[in-house]
């Protein structure tokens, strides 16, 4: 493809510009996020596994191409007031996680972890959120750190329905 007359290759990324512009694409929802995903309202549709006390979902900025999230259902911000069983299956599920990111992608690494509390860099520190992020070497090159863009391959939804079936699958070969 050829460069614009004035030299620059261009990046689409038309998907962004709600986020950039502030824009919401349902009406003002004063839920939890979180919480609405539990209860299948707004970007339920990004879930990619729910289990008895938690599940899984994209995150919907994404530090990179298939970063997932393991929450509990319940709206809880204190890590040490999950339950035994809240906490054990947080575990199972954030393991499952990296084990089928590493089955679809191939990542060279994981960043794995939590922010408590929003000086923690928490955004929606209200409800406790797990952050499973794939990473490759050279991921947060020129267009990340200059530019302060990060380019994405794949549109979210496309990501979580290809997770979504690699789950089930995961879950079948385990029995």
């Amino acid at each position: 493809m050829a460069p614009d007359p004035d030299g620059l290759e261009r990046l689409w990324a038309p998907y962004r510009m709600a986020y950039v512009r502030g824009e919401e694409k349902t009406p003002h929802d004063d839920r939890c996020p979180f919480c609405a995903m539990v209860e299948g309202g707004p970007q339920s549709e990004l879930v990619v596994y729910r289990g008895e006390h938690s599940f899984v979902t994209m995150n919907l900025y994404p530090y990179n191409p298939g970063h997932l999230m393991v929450l509990p259902n319940r709206h809880e911000s204190d890590f040490t007031a999950l339950s035994e069983e809240e906490s054990i299956e947080l575990t199972a599920l954030t393991q499952q996680a990296v084990r089928v990111i590493r089955h679809v992608s191939s990542p060279h690494g994981f960043n794995v972890g939590l922010n408590l509390g929003g000086v923690a860099g928490g955004s929606l520190s209200q409800h406790l959120h797990q952050h499973v992020v794939p990473r490759w070497g050279g991921d947060a090159n020129f267009m990340t750190v200059v530019g302060h863009t990060k380019t994405l391959p794949q549109v979210i939804e496309d990501t979580a329905r290809m997770l979504t079936d690699a789950w089930t699958a995961d879950i079948a070969e385990r029995g």
